[in-house]
């Protein structure tokens, strides 16, 4: 799936934020093999000497409790933004050893359809159960089409991003935190791959990944509760589409 450049840029903040939380829960010892506690840097690679884990950044001032539905936060400044990424690029080509496609990957959650399944078979089992969980189909962009139209491209597998939106449960999560917009509508790729096997897939914003953290992030209880069940909701939806059920 192809993420638009305002989602795809937040989300990597979020998932480098998570990974560096992570990170200070990496024990190495002096001698012998390296000890992992975090269940998601299991299989890292020890990290590499000499490359610092951390380095400090400039961090925006925080608004106080209370304050009004639907206040914005004050901007975070580029160069901000800026210092933040490169602080954990050692980490993430370091430590971690990844690429571009692995940062991707790790920020993908996919699901792999059930073999025999036609792609129009996958997308008519997600708008069904989307319509099943109330879930509003607002969008879809068909992206081959463009590749085929203003490319010249026919040899780019199938490609399409459907967009969908649970109205209650997203004006509760604006009311808390405005700034989550820029993941709303919730958006559902769904692609051929190389081998013409059809893959199913969203952004992996998980709240798991913060557990034990929601305080010191600032996640009230009901900002965890509407972000929870529109990704329940979304994965059930993809599930019934990667599965075919009707």
């Amino acid at each position: 799936m192809t993420l638009s450049r305002h989602l795809a840029v937040p989300a990597l903040l979020g998932l480098l934020a998570s990974l560096s939380a992570s990170a200070q829960q990496v024990v190495v010892p002096v001698a012998g093999p390296q000890m992992v506690v975090n269940p998601y840097l299991q299989f890292a690679p020890p990290p590499m000497m000499g490359v610092p884990m951390f380095m400090p950044f400039a961090m925006p001032p925080q608004l106080q409790a209370p304050r009004k539905p639907y206040t914005m936060r004050p901007p975070i400044a580029q160069e901000s933004k800026r210092q933040m990424m490169q602080a954990m690029m050692p980490m993430m080509t370091g430590m971690m050893r990844m690429s571009m496609p692995d940062a991707m990957n790790w920020m993908a959650f996919k699901i792999k359809a059930k073999p025999g399944l036609s792609f129009d078979e996958v997308i008519e089992s997600m708008m069904l159960r989307a319509n099943r969980l109330n879930f509003k189909h607002v969008g879809s962009n068909l992206m081959y089409k463009d590749f085929q139209a203003v490319l010249g491209d026919t040899e780019a597998p199938r490609i399409e991003v459907h967009s969908f939106c649970d109205i209650a449960v997203g004006r509760d999560l604006l009311r808390i935190a405005p700034e989550f917009l820029v993941f709303l509508p919730c958006r559902i790729g769904v692609m051929e791959d190389a081998d013409k096997n059809i893959w199913v897939m969203m952004i992996d914003w998980n709240l798991d990944w913060i557990a034990g953290y929601e305080n010191q992030m600032g996640v009230t209880p009901e900002l965890a509760r509407g972000a929870i069940d529109i990704r329940r909701k979304m994965e059930e939806i993809m599930r019934a589409g990667a599965d075919g059920d009707i």
